[in-house]
């Protein structure tokens, strides 16, 4: 393909209605009473997996679509615009095979990335600490080497799909001495004994998605579970938000765009001094605005995208999609609300959740500070 090219293949827009169709039957119908309820979506997730929804970045020798970056992007997006909350759950397992795919041997690949596909088992991703989120290097978990094993004791917090994952990435120190280069990543089983999960979190947004904190007591796992050579833990999670972060602007991305149809409709159907509101040009340049953030943010995420898709660097270019598209959703959630006005203020209306969902674009997955941090220095070295 020459130049530049925004035209979809057949099998991509193929792969995008089958997400946007999904969304809209199965998730958006949904998302109110999960979001009430706080429970994880298992009916829609077997539906999704079934539809080969879950896991579309696992290779396809090992059971899933083998989709690239930016095709992962597009089912974020699709799924994202019917619920963050529930498409958080689903796409999870795509996080979670990132440090399988990026650090494990094939032996490894076989063993774990089959049990999602072929399984339909789910995983869960454990970096995050109570007192290490954004500074990776600050975490305090060790996994001690006995022989051919390691013991691990430390604790994990806001982990996503921790109460249901059937196995969890974790992060450890091996050697505190060397400091980030001392670390290391593991898989580890939640059968393993010393593995506890705790109650999982009343949160403000994103209700349909499990988030708990994970206790690690001298849990045991045998040397074939660590990816990747001992000190390399810190480097795969660094190549994992270069390819999680994009991921993640997108469904920002799908949240906004939501936010900016329903204000569009709500602007078309409700009338002042005997117009519909979105002629007053107070409206209208609300709509302008967010649409053209939209628009900019989906770019920006495409591009991060097409950039690991293509063996490039991508870390600026992720930093700049995560950080847009986490502000974007913000500012379109808050304009929605505006846009509704009182009705706006009710649980009855869509854009209520709209606005608790998308705050937390702007603090996992490095928050938009850290975000800004990245650039600069991408922008010194």
């Amino acid at each position: 393909m020459d130049g530049i090219n925004f035209t979809l293949t057949e099998d991509q827009r193929m792969l995008q209605d089958l997400a946007r169709d999904f969304a809209r039957n199965e998730i958006a119908p949904q998302a109110e009473h999960y979001d009430h309820a706080s429970e994880f979506p298992w009916p829609i997730l077997k539906k999704a997996q079934a539809a080969g929804l879950v896991g579309v970045n696992i290779p396809a020798e090992y059971g899933g679509a083998g989709a690239s970056l930016f095709e992962e992007c597009l089912v974020g997006e699709a799924l994202s615009w019917g619920c963050t909350g529930i498409s958080t759950a689903l796409l999870i397992n795509n996080l979670a095979s990132l440090p399988i795919i990026i650090a494990g041997s094939e032996e490894q690949k076989k063993t774990w990335l089959t049990r999602l596909t072929e399984g339909g088992q789910l995983a869960a991703y454990g970096v995050t600490e109570p007192a290490a989120g954004s500074d990776v290097a600050g975490l305090l978990t060790n996994a001690t080497r006995k022989g051919d094993e390691y013991v691990i004791k430390g604790s994990k917090t806001f982990i996503s799909n921790a109460s249901v994952a059937n196995f969890v990435v974790v992060f450890a120190y091996t050697d505190r001495s060397q400091k980030h280069r001392g670390m290391s990543a593991f898989v580890v089983e939640r059968e393993r004994a010393g593995f506890s999960v705790s109650k999982k979190f009343d949160k403000m947004g994103q209700r349909a998605s499990d988030t708990a904190e994970i206790t690690l007591d001298d849990v045991v796992v045998p040397e074939c579970n660590r990816l990747g050579r001992e000190g390399d833990g810190f480097m795969i999670a660094m190549k994992v938000f270069d390819k999680s972060r994009p991921a993640v602007a997108a469904q920002a991305v799908g949240l906004a765009q939501r936010a900016l149809d329903e204000s569009v409709k709500y602007a078309k159907e409700r009338t002042t001094f005997g117009v519909p509101i979105g002629k007053h040009q107070a409206i209208g340049h609300l709509l302008a605005e967010m649409a053209m953030n939209v628009e900019a943010a989906r770019l920006l995420a495409w591009r991060a995208a097409w950039a690991v898709d293509q063996g490039q660097a991508n870390t600026k270019w992720a930093s700049f999609a995560k950080a847009f598209a986490a502000d974007t959703a913000m500012q379109a959630a808050t304009n929605a609300v505006q846009v509704f006005g009182g009705y706006g203020y009710m649980k009855e209306y869509p854009v209520e959740k709209l606005m608790r969902d998308c705050k937390v674009f702007q603090i996992y997955e490095g928050t938009s500070q850290i975000q800004r941090n990245i650039i600069a220095r991408e922008l010194l070295a």
